[in-house]
C-alpha cells in the first residue's frame, strides 16, 4: 500500500500517556518525509536519531545521554525522551511530521533529567513538527518556533567503549570495558575496581566470577556496587541501541549503560 493511502487510514487522537511495555522497533528502509519540493528531501525514517538539545522559549537544554527518535515508513515512532521510554504513530505531510497517540512508562529519574525530558516531550507533541534534514543532522520546528535537534548515529560497538553505568546510586562511577581480544570485561562497580571473564554470543553475554579490589565507600556506593554484582558469575542477554547498552541477567537484574565519546 503506498504512503498516501495508508495515511488515510490513520485516525489521529490525543496523545496517551500509559504504563506499557515497549519493545524497540527499527525500520530497514529509509524514506524520505514525503517533501514535494523540486529538491529531493534527505531520509527521517529508518534512522536513529539521539536528541542532542531541544530550544524551549529561546533558552537551550542538552538532552539526557540516551534521548533518542527512530521513525518508521509504516507509521511507527520509538524512542527516549531521557529517561522513559516512548511509542506512538507518525503520520507526514510534506515537509512536516507529526506524533500521536504516545505511550510511555513512567520512571522516576533525577529532577534535572525530568526537567529537560518534560521538554522534548512537549515539543515533540506539539502538534505538526517542520523538519529539516542536512547532512546528518535533523531539526524539528513547532509551530512556536522552540526547536529539537538530532543528529544520526549508528549502534556503538560493545568492544572497545567505555560503557559508563546510569545509576543514581553509582553516578557517573561505575563503568564497563569489553575485551575481544582478552575475552574479558573490567572497569568499576562505582567504588571498587572489576574484572571478569566475558564470552559473547548470539546476543548474551556469559560473565565470569567478578575479581573485586577491597575499598570500603559510602553506603550508597557500596549499595549500588552489590547490584551491579548480580550481572556476574552467570548469563546476560545484551541489547545495543544507539550510544546505549542494557543489560538483563537470568535473575532479572537490568541495567543501563551510555557509551562515552
Amino acid at each position: 500500500m503506498d504512503r498516501q493511502r495508508h495515511q488515510q487510514r490513520i485516525t489521529l487522537t490525543a496523545a496517551a500517556v500509559l504504563v506499557v511495555p515497549l519493545a524497540a522497533a527499527c525500520g530497514s528502509e529509509k524514506a524520505g518525509t514525503g517533501s514535494a519540493t523540486a529538491e529531493a528531501a534527505e531520509p527521517v525514517t529508518g534512522i536513529r536519531w539521539t536528541i542532542d538539545s531541544v530550544t524551549v522559549d529561546g533558552t537551550t537544554h542538552r538532552a539526557p545521554g540516551g534521548a533518542h527518535l527512530t521513525l518508521d515508513e509504516d507509521g511507527r515512532a520509538t524512542g527516549n525522551y531521557g529517561c522513559n521510554l516512548f511509542r506512538g504513530r507518525v503520520t507526514f505531510d510534506g515537509d512536516r511530521i507529526r506524533l500521536d497517540e504516545r505511550e510511555t512508562t513512567l520512571k522516576a529519574c533525577p529532577e534535572n533529567i525530568m526537567d529537560v525530558e518534560s521538554a522534548v516531550a512537549r515539543a515533540l507533541g506539539d502538534g505538526g513538527l517542520r523538519t529539516e534534514a542536512r547532512d546528518g543532522r535533523l531539526t524539528l520546528t513547532t509551530a512556536s518556533g522552540d526547536t529539537v535537534r538530532l543528529r544520526e548515529t549508528a549502534d556503538s560497538p560493545l568492544y572497545g567503549t567505555k560503557w559508563t553505568v546510569t545509576s543514581p546510586a553509582t553516578g557517573a562511577r561505575a563503568h564497563l570495558t569489553f575485551d575481544e581480544k582478552g575475552g574479558n570485561v573490567a572497569g568499576s562497580l562505582g567504588c571498587n575496581r572489576v574484572n571478569a571473564d566475558a564470552t559473547v554470543r548470539d546476543g548474551s553475554i556469559t560473565l565470569g566470577a567478578p575479581g573485586l579490589t577491597r575499598m570500603v565507600c559510602e553506603d550508597s556506593l557500596m549499595d549500588g556496587e552489590k547490584a551491579l554484582t548480580k550481572l556476574f558469575d552467570g548469563t546476560a542477554g545484551y541489547r545495543i541501541d544507539g550510544r546505549t547498552l542494557t543489560l538483563t541477567s537470568e535473575n532479572g537484574t537490568r541495567v543501563r549503560a551510555v557509551a562515552q565519546p
